[in-house]
């Protein structure tokens, strides 16, 4: 992919949190459904009478009861999550205008907002909700005694609507930096899947499998906007892959065992062969081999770095456990919210040892209303850290010698590893938009600094190197750090940055890795 793609679509799907994202994207699947329906693609049970229907009540029923769940455990809830709870439930479900169906999806909203809350541990559920509502209704159903269970279909899975999930699939996955976790998922459970229908005692012509999988197997959708979900994932890249390849195993494993055989595994009534079963076996995995947990933080202290930068210093009600350069995603309820949203991900800027969580952020005009809430909490309210988690983690011999390329705000991270690590054999390049905004000047006064400004700053510490630049670029940084060779590089700021002097370093580096600040 050429840096203009890529760049075209950092900063375009950088317009917009990921959860807008998502419900943009889903909304428009939805949308092409019904278009499809109207143009006579879909029949029985499709009508777009029965869509919309549907629609309409599966999200009236999942807000509605995500505030008064919210309500009743004294929280603030997260609108746009129960909003894409819905939208996911709708594509699992047969739409239907019955009465008795209706009553049972808005149920099935009902106990996925639930399982937020209930199947949860320190703050974070464990579960991901709408496969986590999808089983429980299925047990309600039987326990009421229903002779007609209105069941999941995943009918998302069609031949028609596979080149649309497949362009939302990659948009999301690229916005949230997961390709490669969606792509291991799907590779495992297309594979197998694939491998089963043609050499584990079905006889499948090749083609014909491919075509079958493809199309009949919900795989692309659930490896975007279901495997994936951020608060059922555990923090490193490494446990996300290895819980993409079991979670792709066992979604490849159910299928084939129904197709087997029609009484298919079950645990009680809830049958093994569903989709659903698989990410929610998945998801146990992902806890039981690494637990996030949720963090009340107390504001403490903040204070003004530069015209445009602030850091705020936050108390934790218990010890949090994380490594310099990792992420903190907080929740800011606040009203009017904007297309923003209201959870962010900040790098932490403090060291694991100052038993503090502190983040910095800029906030250039107009502000977001995330970062204008952000900024009026006054010491002694509290907000609510959803998890800790991220890889752009220094090596573990402290001799390695590195370069440290930091844009704007993307100083960030290397803060927390400096003020961790000090002794390192570090050089930290850093590209700074004016002179006004160099924060965190003190604060690494004993670190070797190469600057690269417009206009020089006032009161450098020895040591610094000033380069005068509009940009960063690989020629500047080999120009001031002859010995780029020895050194593993860490990239670290804007996608348009990252993305401009990667290439180069990766060609002068030992290594580099990079750490996005998309859409701040």
């Amino acid at each position: 992919m050429t840096e203009r793609v890529r760049d075209l679509l950092d900063r375009q799907l950088g317009k917009v949190t990921t959860y807008r994202l998502v419900t943009i994207l889903l909304l428009l699947l939805a949308a092409v459904m019904v278009g499809h329906t109207v143009a006579g693609a879909f029949t029985d049970p499709f009508t777009v009478q029965a869509e919309l229907v549907s629609l309409v009540v599966l999200v009236v029923a999942s807000v509605v009861s995500s505030r008064v769940i919210g309500l009743v455990w004294r929280v603030r809830p997260h609108t746009e999550s129960a909003v894409i709870t819905a939208l996911l439930l709708w594509f699992l479900f047969w739409p239907s205008t019955q009465a008795a169906d209706l009553a049972w999806l808005a149920a099935t909203a009902f106990l996925a907002n639930l399982s937020k809350y209930v199947l949860a541990w320190r703050g974070r559920h464990v579960l991901n909700p709408a496969a986590a509502g999808t089983v429980l209704v299925v047990v309600a159903q039987d326990l009421v005694g229903r002779a007609t269970p209105i069941n999941a279909t995943w009918w998302i899975a069609s031949d028609k609507l596979l080149p649309f999930v497949a362009i939302a699939a990659v948009l999301v996955l690229w916005r949230t930096r997961r390709i490669d976790v969606g792509l291991g998922f799907m590779a495992v459970a297309y594979g197998l899947s694939v491998w089963g229908l043609v050499a584990g005692g079905f006889d499948a012509p090749f083609g014909d499998a491919v075509r079958t999988v493809a199309y009949s197997f919900p795989i692309v959708f659930a490896g975007a906007f279901m495997v994936t979900e951020p608060l059922t994932l555990p923090p490193r890249r490494a446990q996300q892959l290895t819980v993409a390849g079991v979670t792709g195993a066992l979604f490849a494993m159910g299928p084939l065992l129904a197709l087997v055989d029609e009484q298919a595994p079950s645990i009680g009534i809830v049958s093994l062969a569903q989709p659903e079963v698989a990410i929610l076996l998945g998801n146990l995995v992902a806890f039981a081999f690494a637990r996030r947990n949720g963090m009340g933080l107390e504001l403490v202290g903040r204070r003004q770095l530069t015209p445009e930068t602030h850091e705020l210093t936050f108390r934790t009600r218990r010890r949090v456990r994380f490594l310099p350069g990792q992420y903190v995603e907080l929740t800011v309820p606040h009203a009017g919210t904007d297309s923003r949203g209201s959870r962010r991900t900040f790098s932490i800027s403090s060291s694991p040892g100052d038993g503090t969580v502190a983040v910095s952020l800029r906030v250039p005009e107009p502000a977001s209303s995330f970062k204008r809430a952000l900024l009026g909490l006054e010491p002694g309210q509290s907000i609510h850290g959803t998890g800790v988690g991220g890889d752009f983690v220094l090596p573990a011999d402290p001799t390695v010698p590195l370069l440290l390329v930091a844009g704007g705000i993307g100083i960030t991270p290397f803060l927390s590893q400096l003020r961790h690590e000090a002794h390192r054999d570090a050089v930290l390049v850093y590209g700074a938009s004016s002179p006004d905004e160099v924060p965190f000047v003190q604060e690494l006064a004993g670190v070797r600094v190469v600057l690269v400004c417009p206009g020089r700053p006032d009161g450098l510490p020895d040591g610094w190197t000033y380069v005068e630049a509009p940009f960063l670029s690989p020629e500047i940084i080999a120009d001031a750090v002859p010995d780029l060779a020895e050194r593993r590089a860490y990239v670290s700021g804007p996608p348009a940055m990252v993305n401009a002097v990667r290439p180069g370093l990766r060609r002068l580096c030992r290594s580099v890795r990079k750490d996005y600040f998309t859409g701040y």
